[in-house]
């Protein structure tokens, strides 16, 4: 496949564009793709400058590990040079301290846009943050080295880059909280008998899976895709009888655009 010029590329993010689908890939392997807020702000940056054409989105990394979660000098009272440190985020008000964990929370959240599917290509170590970052996808594709930890409980800290409502969607309350609370590794196969990852292949096999999956989601009319989407993430914050309404509202707007009569 011939390389695509980036859209953006900055911080340990290349964001590429090809027609309907776009490529986010971490790019710091030296590092196992640590994450940091100059990384968060590169990864919400792609969500706004995304083209209106895109319609699958696939989150990979380079090398050996997806992401190996924070950055360890945010740990440290020195922190990273340019960015505020954990403490000095502590002494902030609370609006303040808000507004800061809403802003890193950016880069996650428009991955689950109802008008993208999001697939995430997980190879080696996922952890914490990159845990976080491969749950904020709507689809998970893992190699059969792909280790998933979620460790920040064990750091004193709480996940908190939008990873526990769709870690508990996929899992459950309990393995969920199992999960986060050891801090223990799931390896590929166990995530996909519980629902954490769609398929596991051998690594070699990683990118033409994802590829060939891809295609697949592409298949469907775009309008179709954009309102089943909505229905089914909405689909447990309703009751029964809400989402029997919701249905028939969502196939009413496809009847009539298909009849060429909607708004």
């Amino acid at each position: 496949m011939a390389s695509l010029d980036p859209v953006l590329g900055k911080d340990g993010v290349r964001l590429t564009v090809d027609d309907t689908i776009a490529t986010v890939t971490l790019t710091n392997p030296a590092k196992r793709n640590v994450q940091s807020p100059a990384l968060w702000r590169a990864l919400a940056e792609a969500g706004r400058v995304l083209p209106g054409s895109v319609r699958v989105v696939v989150l990979r990394a380079e090398g050996k590990s997806f992401s190996a979660g924070l950055d360890r000098q945010m740990l440290t009272p020195e922190g990273i040079e340019g960015e505020p440190t954990f403490a000095d985020l502590a002494r902030g008000g609370d609006k303040e301290l808000d507004e800061s964990i809403a802003g890193f929370q950016e880069a996650f959240s428009w991955l689950r846009r109802n008008d993208l599917v999001s697939v995430a290509a997980v190879q080696g170590h996922a952890i914490g943050a990159g845990f976080q970052l491969a749950l904020a996808c709507d689809l998970r594709v893992v190699a059969d080295d792909a280790q998933f930890a979620m460790r920040e409980t064990s750091l004193g800290l709480v996940p908190d880059l939008t990873g526990t409502h769709p870690l508990v969607s996929a899992v459950g309350y309990a393995r969920a909280l199992e999960i986060c609370v050891t801090g223990r590794f799931v390896l590929a196969e166990e995530a996909v008998t519980m629902g954490l990852a769609n398929l596991a292949v051998p690594r070699e096999q990683l990118d033409d899976t994802v590829r060939d999956l891809t295609a697949a989601l592409l298949a469907a009319p775009r309008d179709a895709v954009v309102e089943t989407k909505a229905l089914l993430r909405g689909a447990q914050q309703r009751t029964y009888e809400e989402q029997r309404a919701a249905e028939r509202a969502a196939q009413a707007r496809r009847l009539r655009d298909l009849a060429g009569i909607g708004d």
